[in-house]
């Protein structure tokens, strides 16, 4: 693929810094997304602009996706104007967090028209997004892994989850899952603890030197709860969709998720008490609020 044009649709948050290493390795990239300033940003880099998610199927042969949710991917993918009426378009690989099941509809619908489709969520955040460091969650034909795997390896450590359209999007549930599940955890734990008199700094360190320790005790408390600026990077919204998804997605399999439900409706109150744009790690300003103390450091 070296010399060939790339396509990236959505360059938010996480998209932008990804799409700029594509630039920073010495691809010819063209973009599209809603927001003109996203755009402008990356035009001014070098990337080609598109006026649709077609126009940028129409001259790259391998498109990358990071898009917010389900229903945005079906419509940039299959919607009219959308990347499937594409003419150079052959592969897509989307890192977006979807659900196996529009997973699998996306992946038919493209099939229809030879483009291979790989689900490739990612885990990592904005700062992996930006070095490099992501763990790219891969599910596709094995054919279609070794043509993609030299572009992906620039995001960061892959992981070839199988063959089956959606395997990898599982994965990416399990695993946001877990990482609400620990803030949600941890914000009781230390809640209760400065509430009886405990200094916050010690209790995480003693958290991390015991088997209490978590990625909230380990990064997300000391880095956006202490210091009271949650901007840890990940949106609330964002996390209840991942783990509604999640939640469904057991029910179907018929896995009972009992633990898993209660995150969700945790996820729903921080949702409806500050926005869908607060960060995930304001859960904890739901206990503290319910509390009447707050961990600071």
């Amino acid at each position: 693929m070296e010399g060939k044009t790339v396509g990236f649709i959505g360059i938010g948050r996480m998209g932008g810094p990804m799409a700029t290493r594509l630039l920073d390795a010495g691809h010819r990239v063209c973009v599209y997304d809603s927001s003109p300033q996203a755009m402008q940003a990356l035009a001014a880099r070098g990337a080609q602009a598109a006026a649709s998610p077609r126009g940028v199927g129409d001259v790259a042969e391998t498109v990358f996706l990071s898009l917010p949710n389900p229903d945005i991917v079906h419509q940039v993918a299959l919607g009219k104007d959308g990347l499937i009426e594409g003419s150079a378009v052959r592969r897509v690989a989307d890192f977006s967090t979807i659900g196996p099941r529009v997973a699998g509809i996306v992946a038919r619908a493209l099939a229809q028209r030879d483009i291979a489709y790989a689900d490739a969520p990612v885990s990592g955040g904005i700062a992996g997004a930006t070095k490099g460091t992501l763990a790219v969650m891969v599910s596709c034909p094995k054919a279609v892994y070794a043509e993609l795997q030299p572009l992906l390896a620039t995001f960061g450590k892959l992981f070839h989850l199988g063959e089956g359209a959606g395997q990898a999007q599982t994965m990416k549930l399990a695993n946001n899952l877990l990482a609400a599940s620990a803030i949600v955890i941890t914000s009781e734990a230390m809640v209760m603890g400065v509430k009886a008199g405990l200094d916050p700094r010690v209790m995480l360190e003693v958290f991390n030197n015991g088997t209490g320790r978590n990625s909230a005790t380990q990064d997300k408390f000391p880095r956006s709860v202490l210091p009271g600026t949650f901007d840890f990077g990940f949106a609330t919204g964002l996390s209840y969709k991942d783990v509604r998804l999640c939640v469904d997605e057991a029910e179907s399999l018929g896995v009972p998720m009992v633990a898993g439900a209660a995150v969700r409706e945790m996820l729903a109150v921080t949702n409806a008490m500050f926005g869908a744009d607060s960060d995930f790690t304001s859960i904890c300003r739901v206990i503290e609020s319910w509390g009447k103390a707050e961990v600071r450091g």
